[in-house]
């Protein structure tokens, strides 16, 4: 696997390559903007330049982009879907200039106009925003979410209805998220459980879609639909779940991204990349 961690940009977008750097990362996750705001400044030429440069000569990859917690493409509200498939449409057209291959993303929340509704609304967001030819060269990536409140994506159904209703496999596919799985009721914990989790993954949807993992400990217990990330092993997860993840060739080469919390000295990191590296057989 690459390790990595979501890093900030404050300052600069070649900060979250640094930051990187500094931490022992082999990938970064980033956002391309405040992600607290709807409207970002255009990048700049030269903005792009340095970012293109800074990554290259780091070796850091494939870089993985979060987008904005404002977006939701599955509001039933017409004005607030309209200006998250705007927003969606950025966050693409920022990705492909910036060269990032992968641009994760919460699948949204129905807001209570139901289930099915509100997967129609995310897959139709999704096509119209490909077939206008937004982020040429960008993978979307459909984020497994730990279902609180009226979320979607946390069950593999939901996921699979997406990508089928999309029906652009080489546009479109999956990031888990440990914590989150956990969270939606997916048991990691012993081989077994984690066996079983991925053949239900593999017969839903099927491996290859994956493309990106969120690696995050747990804190709250199995099923809870409460989204709540640990440093790795200090959660309910525990150990014996992320030794299973690294170890799984059916993931290898994939980037495994941190979003535990973290101070500026990235000692969390370091420490977190070093408990991950530790579990890898040799």
């Amino acid at each position: 696997m690459r390790f990595g961690a979501h890093m900030s940009i404050t300052g600069g977008l070649e900060r979250a390559i640094s930051d990187g750097l500094r931490a022992g990362c082999d990938t970064v996750q980033l956002f391309t903007k405040n992600q607290q705001q709807w409207r970002a400044k255009p990048l700049g030429d030269a903005e792009v330049v340095r970012f293109r440069a800074a990554t290259e000569q780091s070796g850091l990859g494939p870089l993985v982009v979060h987008d904005s917690y404002l977006i939701n493409l599955a509001s039933p509200d017409d004005a607030l879907w309209q200006k998250s498939c705007t927003a969606f449409a950025d966050e693409l057209d920022r990705c492909a200039a910036l060269g990032i291959p992968y641009l994760v993303t919460h699948p949204g929340a129905h807001v209570g106009s139901g289930e099915a509704a509100g997967l129609a609304r995310v897959a139709n967001a999704i096509s119209r925003l490909l077939d206008a030819g937004h982020g040429t060269g960008v993978m979307i990536l459909l984020e497994t979410t730990a279902g609180q409140g009226t979320s979607l994506g946390w069950r593999f159904e939901q996921l699979a209805e997406l990508l089928r209703a999309v029906g652009a496999p080489e546009r479109v596919g999956v990031c888990i998220d440990t914590c989150h799985l956990f969270a939606a009721g997916y048991d990691l914990r012993t081989p077994e459980a984690y066996a079983a989790t991925f053949a239900e993954f593999e017969a839903v949807i099927g491996c290859a879609a994956i493309k990106a993992i969120h690696v995050n400990d747990a804190q709250r217990d199995l099923g809870s639909r409460i989204d709540r990330h640990a440093h790795i092993g200090d959660g309910t997860l525990g150990l014996a779940a992320f030794r299973a993840l690294v170890n799984d060739p059916r993931l290898a080469g994939l980037p495994a991204i941190l979003e535990t919390p973290k101070g500026d000295d990235l000692a969390e990191d370091i420490t977190n990349l070093a408990v991950l590296r530790g579990l890898v057989d040799a």
